[in-house]
């Protein structure tokens, strides 16, 4: 940037254009709002129209949604659950679709509950299933095995005790809620796409980053 461009950010008050906002807020390791606050209303904005639509239980998305969500992408594809058993279930062709997305180019990451874990033992009593819970993870890790030896096909498994089902496709993501005393799939969902600009999206991802970190090769 030109330095006098840089200089009426600073002494008139100028907003800069969103795209210098971002790199001006990442190189100093601050959010865009600290520097410039006018942003704010914009991003909230923004936020709400990220909600693409609600379902008030897992049951209530459509079969195609996930079909056509796994079937368009092409870059990233990131899943955060205990076990997701159903997923994989109701789409017995997805680990073969993984993979070829993977060879295609796509990020693959795929994080199960740790079925010797603490945070499945528990899950799974509050969800009255007890034991089941972690064999249902184990059954999904089964189903991944043919994925795995692919070169972008990552999963790793996490003690984490989760508030969020995740599951990324690109630009979509469905949040599923985790509902203290009920199974997942009668919890909400809720469909965002990503916005520039907008917040919700990204939050989500960077929770979903932070339990990556954390997890281990499954």
């Amino acid at each position: 940037m030109d330095p006098k461009s840089v200089e009426r950010w600073i002494t008139t008050g100028r907003t800069p254009h969103r795209g210098h906002r971002w790199k001006a807020a990442s190189f100093l390791g601050v959010d865009e709002v600290y520097l410039w606050p006018s942003v704010e209303k914009q991003a909230e904005k923004a936020s709400t129209s990220e909600l693409i639509t609600y379902y008030p239980h897992r049951g209530a998305v459509p079969a195609p949604l996930w079909s056509s969500l796994i079937e368009k992408a092409t870059n990233q594809v990131d899943i955060l659950v205990y076990a997701g058993l159903f997923l994989f279930d109701s789409n017995p062709d997805l680990p073969d679709q993984l993979a070829e997305k993977a060879k295609a180019g796509a990020q693959v990451r795929i994080l199960l509950g740790d079925p010797d874990s603490e945070a499945v033992r528990q899950r799974g009593e509050e969800e009255s299933i007890g034991g089941d819970l972690a064999a249902r993870a184990r059954i999904t890790r089964r189903y991944l095995e043919p994925a795995m030896s692919t070169p972008g096909v990552e999963v790793r498994l996490h003690d984490t005790i989760l508030y969020n089902s995740i599951y990324r496709f690109d630009e979509d993501v469905l949040v599923n809620p985790h509902v203290l005393g009920a199974p997942a799939g009668q919890n909400p969902v809720m469909h965002f796409r990503y916005l520039p600009g907008a917040r919700t999206f990204q939050h989500y991802m960077r929770s979903f980053d932070y339990a990556w970190e954390r997890g281990r090769e499954a």
